[in-house]
């Protein structure tokens, strides 16, 4: 049976008994039948896993007794960040929790000319706080004891204005069915982004934002891949090339 693992925003010590945070104390006793003894994995994104057991169960607290430290190393050797135009609700979720599970190092939400989902300052922070907790329930699942970070919402524009200059290993790409330039004419890198634009595609204007700041159009295929569908592809096939998944 698999050992559950849960994430905790806390410093982690051997030998200490914590508390698990309301949600995965749920979730562990609720949906997992979890009992004083039970065999238990926490992580708290600092590239390590502690193993322990329930020590305690009780009314509003679960108690974990941290028995081992253990470094984990499941991390690609191709650094990849995923720019997504955000979606609508659960197709958001699909992407990160996708992305993460394929490597993705970090990931950026952006809006661009044709979003259809345009965020306030107050959405912008609700939705940065939900997608954080479904990128790290994807940790917990796949395996990962380093959290992807995960920028704030803000526009395509912003986004390009803050980036460094590119390093020649640094390989940034936009998605584009039109492209004449494929997967199979890539140099190795050494990092990657990948930008993927809405469900409309990326407007001219877009385009033009990326072009100025070092991306690459790719084609994949003959086929047009839906927003939700095209990262996860780019990234499976980059990491199926160039990172840990050959």
């Amino acid at each position: 049976m698999r050992r559950a693992r849960f994430f905790v925003r806390q410093p982690i010590g051997v030998g200490q008994t914590l508390s698990l945070p309301q949600f995965a104390a749920d979730h562990a006793v609720r949906v997992l039948r979890m009992r004083d003894g039970d065999a238990i994995t926490l992580f708290n994104g600092d590239g390590h896993d502690y193993s322990g057991r329930l020590a305690c169960v009780g009314k509003g607290n679960v108690g974990v007794q941290v028995d081992i430290q253990e470094s984990v190393n499941v991390e690609s050797p191709l650094a990849v960040t995923l720019v997504q135009a955000i979606v609508r609700g659960e197709k958001m979720d699909w992407i990160l929790q996708k992305a993460t599970e394929l490597g993705a190092v970090r990931i950026v939400p952006v809006t661009s000319e044709r979003s259809e989902v345009k965020l306030g300052e107050e959405r912008a922070d609700k939705r940065h706080s939900r997608w954080l907790h479904v990128i790290q329930s994807a940790c917990e699942q796949c395996g990962r004891s380093r959290v992807p970070v995960l920028a704030m919402p803000q526009s395509l524009a912003q986004y390009a204005s803050a980036l460094p200059a590119a390093a020649d290993a640094d390989l940034r790409l936009c998605l584009h069915p039109e492209a004449a330039f494929g997967l199979s004419q890539l140099a190795v890198p050494t990092t990657a982004t990948i930008a993927i634009g809405p469900e409309g595609g990326f407007s001219d204007r877009d385009l033009s934002i990326l072009d100025q700041v070092g991306f690459t159009r790719l084609r994949l295929g003959p086929r047009v891949l839906r927003t939700e569908t095209a990262g996860t592809v780019a990234m499976a096939a980059l990491q199926a090339r160039f990172g840990d998944m050959s």
